[in-house]
């Protein structure tokens, strides 16, 4: 064992080199001969840029967070977009046509791709401002101020995402109770946002996604859901189209598994047609610099026609799989308990709790996160570890918090064995 101040070194060529017996040991069955190795263990390749500029690869046990580049794409869909990159076209043609296989697929009326979830609430926002006040795009943001230009969010939806509407120009009015709404919703009104995983309850979100839509219909007053991680399952693909809300945002890359500067901006035909007038490539629009590739739009594409292919069953029981592994790794570390966590909306994959004494074993979960982010490969664990504060996962201070959708064949192995030698290394 290296000493403490080297720190916990466990590459995949060692993990391999394990013998059967210390895996029997752990409980933990050996990688197949043809799990995905490193290619720092065979050499860089010419064309790995993350080598060549020095940027380190890491196991993913977190989830599909931005800052952790999301999601991997899988082989069909990273063929496709290395097709769609030998020949131009024309984008508008491609966005068209795009759009319409979508709809298709997703049994909505019209959709558009764009460049992620939040740029999808920008050109719904614009969509919504333009038919309003018929509006052309020219005139978003710089005389939205002298429109109807108000979009009413309930106060526990409130969230980093508003600059997206905010780029419009619009301003936000906040509510509270179903009559705070029902009063809010007046003739300067162009849409409603529903953030559809904020927390229920009253501390939380007071009016269900139902009554929502339906008074905002009442109304005449278009409704936008941000559903940007509500994939799995995939039915939400077209739940809440179907449920009535005339636009709905998903990311590319988190659950769909498309390229992670890609998103889908569903609904209604009126309002998407509006939505792609202020999207790029038009130059004088809101939506210019939120431009999508032709290879992102492909990308996106496929990974809908990938996904439509997989079972919810099948991906989750994957994932518990993964879960098993790691739990089965880390059981007999002193004062430890395990428990398997599934938000019910957002990220709603299996999310494995490790909790137990830090005064016992010797190391906080935080310093367990620390300890494994440098040691190699790197291992990031998902940031609820070792805090109260992330909103949707019940975890505290003494709690390590891991979720395996991300992690490659042969990854969960690894995240578990590395828990355990750092665990009882410290408790040494």
């Amino acid at each position: 064992m290296p000493d403490e101040g080297a720190g916990f070194q466990l590459s995949r060529r060692r993990f391999l080199s394990l013998s059967s017996a210390a895996a029997a040991t752990l409980g933990i069955t050996p990688l197949a001969a043809n799990a995905s190795e490193s290619i720092a263990e065979n050499g860089a390749s010419p064309d790995d840029y993350y080598a060549k500029l020095g940027v380190e690869k890491i196991i993913n046990a977190a989830g599909t967070y931005t800052y952790l580049t999301a999601a991997c794409m899988p082989p069909q869909v990273q063929r496709a977009v290395a097709q769609a990159a030998l020949h131009p076209v024309r984008l508008k043609d491609l966005q068209l046509a795009a759009g319409e296989y979508l709809a298709k697929k997703l049994s909505c009326e019209a959709a558009v791709v764009s460049s992620g979830a939040s740029a999808a609430l920008t050109l719904a926002t614009a969509a919504c401002i333009a038919s309003a006040n018929g509006a052309s795009p020219q005139e978003i943001p710089e005389k939205v101020d002298k429109m109807k230009n108000e979009v009413v969010v309930q106060k526990a939806h409130r969230y980093e995402y508003d600059h997206a509407m905010l780029l419009c120009g619009v301003q936000i009015k906040e509510v509270v109770t179903l009559e705070d709404y029902k009063r809010a919703l007046g003739p300067n009104t162009v849409m409603t946002n529903f953030f559809n995983s904020a927390e229920p309850g009253p501390k939380g979100a007071q009016i269900d996604r139902e009554t929502w839509l339906s008074v905002a219909h009442d109304h005449g007053v278009p409704c936008h859901n941000d559903a940007a991680a509500d994939m799995p399952p995939i039915e939400n693909l077209w739940k809440y189209t179907g449920m009535g809300f005339d636009l709905v945002c998903f990311s590319g890359g988190k659950g769909i598994r498309g390229p992670q500067n890609a998103g889908l901006l569903l609904g209604k035909k009126h309002l998407i047609d509006l939505a792609v007038a202020n999207n790029n490539p038009n130059s004088d629009a809101v939506g210019r610099g939120m431009k999508v590739a032709k290879e992102q739009i492909v990308g996106m594409v496929a990974a809908v026609d990938w996904l439509l292919e997989q079972s919810d069953e099948k991906n989750q029981a994957e994932y518990m799989r993964q879960t098993e592994i790691i739990s089965k790794a880390v059981k007999d570390v002193p004062t430890m308990q395990t428990r398997v966590f599934m938000p019910s909306i957002a990220n709603h994959v299996p999310h494995l709790l490790l909790s137990y004494d830090p005064s016992v074993v010797g190391i906080t979960p935080h310093q367990v996160q620390e300890k494994l982010r440098a040691q190699k490969p790197s291992i990031e664990l998902n940031p609820a570890t070792g805090t109260s504060s992330r909103v949707g996962i019940p975890s505290d201070e003494n709690t390590i918090v891991i979720a395996t959708w991300m992690l490659q064949p042969g990854e969960a192995e690894i995240v578990g064995l590395s828990l355990r030698a750092t665990l009882v290394k410290s408790r040494a």
